[in-house]
């Protein structure tokens, strides 16, 4: 990919403005008596001639500079960690067995949960599992969050050939390890940013943290009056997270998270159209933390004897379902053809004068509205949760599936794990619309609407490029 070259002159939008006072002038003075009037009022006053000419002049100006800029993906990375740390069924089960403190019982139970998750041989685990003696160590979770982060951020610089220089913004999640420094601190340190660069660290949101990141990047992007480079980075840490207690809702954690990482580069720069991926249509965020099962379905804690975990409820998929369908009735008006809401509210009218007897659509078909979807890899529950919701077969959410059994939930980056997996298809072609959805504590949901500028294609460095051609699964 050629590096993007940022031009602060929008061509076609002057030649549109300029096409456009021409055809208002040359309507206005095809009639003559209009024309002698106009001629004469500013023949005899040249106070109104400059006047006019100043207001056609700010008015050009403020159009130009106050429509929103465009918010491009140019590229972004998925980091594959080592071989060395793939978390096979026998490594996972052999470090349960040699861990102190889990019961005949909690090693079942997690057996029977990895067993049945959907995950399969291939994920990749942090380094202490293959360690003889791990201890809950801050250096352990602080190796891990460099590994993939600077891993990540490294691959994708060098494959845009953007230097450090350029980036005006970076945005960094990691829902459940914040260090002092921060990450975005080490990021700044490891690769000499700029002293200018403006850095966020957002924290505690959970496995919609990623996409958040993205939405935030985009706001940033569309509010500067200045066209600049934004660097996305979206981690999670399992070091810091593992629970060595044996309360089953927390145990589940421990089976389904695995270590992942990836980075995006984003811009407003319109120039930078003809070598960017895909561009932010539309976005939306929401929060259902003020309903209490929502905001207690994923929750941190602590045990009865003290040890740390996440406990994730048996509540969580319905949660999921519920607040889902509060989204999409926000997000449906935004995306949705005409035809589709007008059929909505035809059976909703007919299921109203039926007395019941009818049953309402649940909700629209969101297939007329995008080509794609890349759906929250939060687990196996989860991802059938959303087919039942949104009427989605398994086509649809065969990415999510396929990304959940090579990855892993690897939370926050999962959709990019899943974006990689369309491209490595080669399924996304130019001008493909596609919806990105993520989950997250608290309860929150935030979606993105993408539009692809280009045919996607398999990458080198693509975390597919290896087994792509085992998949899909004929059963998963």
């Amino acid at each position: 990919m050629e590096t993007p070259k940022c031009s602060n002159i929008r061509l076609k939008d002057l030649i549109a403005i300029v096409l456009t006072i021409f055809l208002l002038l040359h309507t206005l003075l095809s009639s003559t008596h209009f024309t002698t009037h106009i001629l004469h009022l500013l023949t005899i006053n040249p106070l109104i001639t400059l006047s006019c000419a100043w207001c056609v002049l700010l008015s050009i100006f403020y159009y130009y500079y106050s429509r929103p800029h465009p918010v491009l993906l140019l590229n972004y990375t998925c980091y594959k960690p080592p071989s060395s740390q793939k978390g096979t069924y026998e490594a996972s089960a052999d470090f349960v067995r040699r861990t102190k403190g889990f019961t005949p019982e909690s090693q079942d139970f997690m057996r029977r949960i990895y067993l049945n998750s959907g995950i399969g041989d291939e994920t990749y685990v942090p380094k202490f599992v293959f360690e003889t003696k791990y201890e809950s160590k801050l250096e352990a979770s602080a190796d891990e969050a460099r590994q993939g982060v600077i891993s990540a951020v490294d691959s994708l610089l060098s494959k845009t050939n953007i230097h450090t220089s350029l980036i005006d913004s970076l945005i960094i999640n990691c829902g459940s390890f914040s260090p002092v420094p921060s990450i975005s601190s080490i990021v700044v340190n490891h690769f000499k940013l700029k002293p200018t660069v403006k850095t966020y660290n957002l924290s505690g949101m959970g496995c919609g943290s990623g996409v958040i990141a993205i939405h935030t990047a985009a706001k940033l992007l569309q509010s500067s009056r200045k066209l600049s480079l934004a660097l996305v980075v979206i981690t999670e840490n399992i070091s810091s997270n593992w629970y060595f207690g044996n309360n089953r809702s927390m145990l589940v954690s421990n089976c389904i998270f695995r270590v992942g990482a990836a980075a995006a580069l984003m811009t407003n720069d319109p120039s930078c159209r003809r070598v960017a991926k895909m561009e932010i249509v539309n976005s939306l965020r929401t929060h259902h933390g003020a309903d209490d099962p929502s905001y207690l379905a994923a929750f941190q804690e602590e045990d009865e004897n003290g040890a740390i975990g996440v406990s994730l409820t048996k509540d969580l998929t319905r949660v999921a379902g519920t607040n889902l369908q509060d989204h999409i009735r926000i997000l449906a008006p935004r995306v949705l053809p005409v035809s589709q809401l007008a059929l909505h509210g035809y059976h909703a009218i007919v299921s109203v004068l039926s007395l019941g007897e009818s049953k309402p659509q649940r909700v629209p078909d969101f297939k007329t509205a995008f080509d794609h979807f890349c759906i929250h890899t939060g687990g196996k529950a989860v991802i059938q949760q959303v087919e039942r919701v949104m009427g989605l077969g398994d086509e649809v959410t065969e990415p999510a599936r396929m990304t959940l059994h090579r990855f892993g939930n690897t939370s926050s980056s999962s959709v990019l794990y899943e974006l990689a997996y369309f491209e490595a298809k080669g399924r996304v072609r130019k001008g493909d619309r596609m919806w990105m959805v993520g989950f997250g504590t608290g309860f929150k949901i935030c979606s993105l609407v993408w539009k692809s500028l280009s045919d996607l294609n398999l990458e080198s460095d693509n975390p597919w490029s290896d087994c792509i051609h085992r998949y899909p699964l004929k059963s998963w």
